[in-house]
């Protein structure tokens, strides 16, 4: 058989990883270097006819301007990393596109990440950002200790933490008012006749669901109310471990008439062990789910705005970067119930 004929010889064009060059466009268009780049960058001071002779080379080699010879002579990327905690997470979804819309008004590329939940992967992703020489980071945390960041921060990049406050330094951090909902919520299943009221939260380490353990515990102090140790379950929030902390709070001489459920995940899997009782068990959940309204009876929620966290912060970072912000500040965002049946069942006779 004829020896295999290469890729580059059978392909008209430049091979992959070759890319055509400002000298390219220049030779093509039989114009100089500094032609080409007053083109390429907007400048003034060339004819009509010369900048389409430049634009018709451009387009014809498929040239795009080089950004890291820009980052080295501005020592700005005009890109920004976004670190969340899961990708997959409904909640994260309107607030990553708000933190995309406010960087595109910017001019900025956004590049995001998942840290699964992880300090370790959230410091490295965190840290590779940088490496990449992002201008900014908007972190949802991982971890307690971001000490990790600080020569990052005091070599200019700007960071705004969001959904969860930075752990032993001192930064910028936009928040839901987590204790206020939950102690709301909770407080509009007391207002309804119930007094035996589950949680099931995330992990205790986590700073939003300690703050709505804290809002659950309020309310029930509040009305006069000791709660018992097992109407309260923390920890991970796949299906198998809600939906067995469930069940026991429903089961026994004395079980729970109604469940506060500490996020959008808990609030899924609660729903699905509701439906298989055989009596009406009232629900608020913290963050609303999609199709909330259309089940029957409509999940009440202690919705957040996740949009608006998500702005906040991105509208913070750039803030830093054109140095009109001085002291870090903790800005913290209001919840808002919404009634839609589940919360407002009375306790079961």
């Amino acid at each position: 058989m004829p020896e295999t004929t290469r890729r580059a010889d059978r392909l008209p064009g430049n091979r992959y990883g070759n890319r055509p060059t400002m000298k390219d466009v220049a030779a093509r268009a039989g114009v100089g270097l500094k032609t080409v780049s007053r083109v390429v960058n907007g400048e003034p001071g060339v004819t009509p006819d010369t900048e389409r002779r430049v634009q018709e080379a451009i387009e014809a080699l498929g040239f795009r301007r080089n950004d890291s010879a820009r980052v080295l002579r501005k020592g700005r990327t005009a890109s920004i990393g976004l670190v969340l905690e899961d990708l997959a997470d409904p909640f994260y979804g309107p607030l990553s596109r708000a933190v995309e819309e406010v960087a595109r008004a910017h001019g900025a590329l956004l590049i995001n990440g998942s840290s699964a939940e992880d300090p370790e992967r959230e410091q490295e992703l965190a840290l590779a950002l940088c490496a990449r020489r992002v201008d900014g980071l908007v972190v949802i945390p991982a971890g307690d200790d971001h000490r990790y960041l600080e020569p990052e921060i005091r070599a200019g990049v700007a960071t705004v933490f969001v959904d969860r406050p930075a752990g032993r330094i001192d930064a910028d951090v936009v928040l839901s008012d987590n204790y206020g909902g939950a102690r709301g919520g909770v407080a509009h299943l007391i207002a309804h006749g119930h007094r035996r009221i589950g949680f099931i939260g995330d992990m205790p380490r986590i700073h939003t669901a300690a703050e709505r353990l804290r809002g659950y515990r309020a309310a029930m102090e509040d009305a006069g109310i000791a709660v018992e140790e097992r109407w309260m379950s923390l920890g991970a929030t796949n299906p198998e471990r809600v939906r067995r902390a469930t069940q026991e709070m429903l089961s026994g001489a004395d079980p729970v008439t109604a469940i506060f459920a500490g996020n959008n995940r808990v609030t899924v899997t609660v729903i699905r062990v509701l439906a298989e009782q055989s009596r009406p068990v009232a629900l608020v959940g913290f963050d609303d789910i999609e199709l909330a309204d259309l089940l029957q009876p409509g999940v009440t929620v202690v919705a957040q705005d996740a949009a608006a966290l998500g702005r906040t912060a991105a509208e913070r970072l750039f803030r830093q970067l054109d140095g009109t912000l001085l002291a870090p500040e903790r800005i913290e965002l209001p919840t808002r119930l919404i009634t839609r049946g589940s919360g407002e069942l009375p306790p079961a006779v």
